[in-house]
């Protein structure tokens, strides 16, 4: 049997195994990139980065509704050719994943980069599909997820859709019901729905995008609430409707679509690596407990890095663990890291942000809440986008900040700086010193401040709280 020796093995070729690889290589130590399916990683084939381009072209074309008060005239006249915007979206696709193949896998030399699925024989050990194996001093799992379709659903395969299809369509279903109201779902229910699809959204959680602090639910639902139906708090049931559609039910609602978005979960891949070998404790979801620090499971020469973790499914997390993994896979210590400061953002319209410590992991009792209603800031009056509402969370007592929750335009900038700032362990105090431009959006977020200062023990020195003495 063929036998090759290495010192690392990194199993996927997706974000977290090219972060990886990237940390491997310059330590001088022998490397194999194993993966099996397509190149590209999620985020360029299927992710992030075409769903933006479908949600940009929606959100331009929707744009047109507020013409009529800036004056311009002639938005019924706009048309939208569907296919013409599928392609679009496609082409650029097809550069993101071009780019991910041209600058990684194709620059390899000879032999690093190995096709094919690997299953572990041995901690040390893997085994081709080929037959042939491989011995490796570490090895880092990165085989990321896909999306979940429950085995009830499966006589129905034809007319569900994940993110797997959704960017090769070549045209859109006249009418469909988004299942799973999460970043995803969301994201792409409503640029169908801006699109021209009649689509009715539906949650089993009484929240969307993933908000737990009520105010910012309740504004979150109630604003996209009017562009398109949303059915929360009961599970979805999936049927044989009539003429080929499918009936969707869910507590007392029920209705007939063309297609069904299929947006609850994605499943680690971990059901063909044969993890039985190593001999390492397995949590209900399949995957090897693990250090979230230093990527290892137990005491093991195995590395976890990714989605396949299941924890935290962004681009920046894989990229921060795969490189975590790649380190201590290749060194002689194993070294723990600090993660960063929590971010996620559902790119809807407004967006949804949620940085450093959720509403509802918060203490009540220690902690202070500032809150800005976005209907009266300036700036978001003048783009025609004032609705939402930005929530602060610290530190009673050293005004430390802590997170924040919100629902408003541009929160994806903001989600940034507070983001940033938490990490750098500043106070509300501190933030205020900060400059804010007028009118900027930012000014909204320098009210919620405001509001969450006066409601801190920590005070700055001096009367005029934004200003530091010399």
């Amino acid at each position: 049997m063929q036998q090759r020796e290495v010192d690392v093995a990194i199993i996927g070729s997706g974000s977290a195994g090219l972060y990886a690889m990237s940390k491997v290589r310059p330590s001088g130590k022998s490397v194999v990139l194993i993966n099996g399916g397509e190149l590209g990683t999620t985020c360029a084939r299927v992710g992030c980065m075409p769903s933006k381009a479908v949600i940009q072209v929606a959100e331009d074309f929707h744009r047109r509704g507020v013409f009529k008060r800036f004056g311009l005239e002639g938005e019924e006249a706009l048309s939208l050719d569907v296919s013409e915007a599928l392609g679009y979206v496609q082409d650029l696709r097809d550069m993101f994943v071009e780019r991910v193949i041209s600058n990684s896998t194709d620059k390899m030399p000879e032999g690093m980069f190995i096709d094919g699925y690997a299953r572990f024989v041995e901690p040390h050990v893997l085994e081709m599909e080929d037959g042939q194996r491989i011995r490796a001093g570490s090895v880092i799992i990165a085989t990321g997820s896909r999306p979940i379709v429950p085995a009830a659903w499966q006589p129905f395969r034809d007319r569900i859709i994940t993110t797997d299809e959704f960017f090769e369509l070549e045209d859109l279903p006249d009418s469909i019901a988004i299942v799973g109201l999460g970043v995803i779902g969301l994201e792409l229910g409503q640029s169908l729905h801006r699109l021209g699809c009649n689509v009715v959204g539906v949650d089993m959680q009484d929240t969307i995008g993933g908000l737990t602090d009520p105010a910012a639910i309740k504004a979150a639902i109630d604003i996209i609430g009017k562009e398109f139906p949303l059915w929360l708090g009961d599970a979805a049931d999936i049927s044989e409707g009539s003429d080929g559609r499918l009936k969707v039910s869910a507590g007392e609602h029920s209705i007939e679509v063309d297609r069904v978005f299929a947006s609850i979960g994605r499943t680690p891949n971990v059901d063909k690596l044969g993890l039985d070998a190593i001999d390492a404790p397995i949590g209900d979801d399949g995957v090897p407990v693990y250090n979230p620090n230093t990527m290892q499971v137990g005491d093991l020469p195995v590395f976890l890095a990714g989605d396949v973790t299941g924890e935290r499914p962004l681009l920046h997390e894989a990229g921060d663990e795969g490189r975590i993994a790649g380190h201590n896979a290749s060194s002689d210590t194993v070294t723990a890291f600090r993660r960063k400061t929590p971010l996620g953002i559902t790119f809807c319209d407004p967006n949804i942000v949620q940085v450093g410590q959720a509403f509802s992991s918060l203490d009540a009792d220690t902690t202070a809440v500032g809150e800005v209603q976005m209907a009266p800031v300036g700036r978001a009056l003048i783009m025609a986008k004032n609705k939402g509402v930005i929530r602060v969370y610290a530190d009673k007592t050293s005004g430390r900040m802590l997170g924040a929750e919100m629902v408003c335009a541009k929160a994806e900038n903001l989600g940034h700086l507070l983001a940033w700032s938490i990490q750098q362990g500043l106070t509300v105090g501190d933030l205020l010193q900060m400059p804010f431009y007028h009118p900027v959006i930012e000014e909204a977020l320098q009210a919620a401040l405001y509001d969450l200062y006066d409601k801190v023990d920590a005070k700055n020195p001096g009367p005029i709280t934004e200003l530091r003495p010399l």
